[in-house]
């Protein structure tokens, strides 16, 4: 049985990865900014199995709150071994490149506000001995694109920070999965064309469940990313300047 606090937990990927693990009858603990939906969402959990499951409204961009969530959480659940950060926000790439104040916040809360909670939690986990933490990054990180630097830039942040928080913390006993999912079904991407390269929130959280068991490092999900990915970032910059990706 999990002890796990999951942020952002509204969030479609969060959602199915919190259901998963109520099935297996563990407790959780649950951030996010809309009451309504957070006890909507755990009322639903209780009914799949989960053992215990407490709320909190949280907008991880008050970085004050982050120690109270932390505390909060510790205590409802009896302790805290697992942590997942699921917050975030699709960035519109055409506003940010003109709107300074903006692009400033969606970094804030991408990759900043990550950063802020991360630090704190990992404190938690290493004085303990003991933990797993998973991050949603975003491929989007792996290399800027025109289409989306600004939100790629946050999970680059994200994803670089959890690389050294890994090195660091694997001699602790706590063990780092930065999950980097490709183009996912959700209600944030409701507005854009689908097609099959986009993955259901379902897969995505098997796979981020997965992870945390077998003490991956670095998940793909879907796994053909990796390969995508590793195409885009070994193209010439002479070359890549001239794609419109």
């Amino acid at each position: 049985m999990k002890k796990i606090l999951i942020v952002g937990a509204t969030s479609a990927m969060a959602e199915a990865c919190a259901r998963l693990w109520a099935q297996q009858g563990d407790h959780l603990f649950l951030a996010a900014r809309n009451a309504q939906q957070l006890q909507s969402l755990a009322a639903d959990l209780q009914t799949r199995g989960a053992t215990k499951v407490g709320t909190r409204v949280f907008d991880a961009n008050q970085h004050d709150q982050h120690a109270a969530l932390l505390a909060e959480a510790t205590q409802t659940l009896g302790g805290l071994d697992t942590v997942l950060i699921a917050h975030g926000t699709l960035t519109d790439q055409d506003r940010a490149q003109h709107d300074v104040p903006y692009a400033l916040a969606e970094i804030g809360t991408n990759g900043l506000s990550v950063v802020a909670l991360l630090t704190l939690v990992a404190n938690q986990l290493e004085q303990q001995g003991r933990g797993a933490i998973a991050v949603i990054s975003s491929v989007a990180g792996d290399r800027g694109r025109q289409s989306n630097y600004v939100y790629g830039s946050a999970k680059a942040m994200v994803s670089a920070f959890t690389s050294g928080l890994r090195q660091r913390l694997a001699k602790k006993g706590v063990h780092v999965v930065t999950v980097k999912p490709g183009f996912v079904d959700t209600p944030m991407t409701a507005h854009l064309p689908k097609g099959p390269l986009w993955a259901k929130p379902e897969q995505v959280a098997k796979d981020i469940s997965q992870a945390i068991d077998k003490g991956r490092r670095i998940v793909y999900t879907p796994g053909f990313w990796q390969l995508i990915m590793l195409i885009i970032k070994t193209i010439p910059e002479f070359v890549f300047i001239k794609l419109k990706l």
